[in-house]
């Protein structure tokens, strides 16, 4: 497989559990009935938003991706 698309694939993935994660973080808000705190989930979605940052600026640096060179 291309390993832009292996890339790909995982920025979605990332960007998936990084949307579940924000939605367990709700239901504790809102049910207030769990074992873990409502904070254990908000900053597992701020690691892996970091971890998407961080996946995008090395595919920048070792060229894989390319930035628009006109953004208008």
């Amino acid at each position: 497989m291309n390993s832009l698309v292996v890339f790909k694939v995982l920025l979605v993935l990332l960007l998936l559990f990084i949307v579940m994660s924000l939605g367990r973080a709700l239901f504790i808000l809102v049910k207030g009935e769990s074992k873990q705190p409502m904070t254990h989930f908000l900053g597992r979605r701020v690691l892996l938003s970091a971890l998407v940052i961080l996946l995008l600026l090395l595919a920048l640096a070792f060229g894989l991706i390319s930035p628009n060179p006109r953004p208008y």
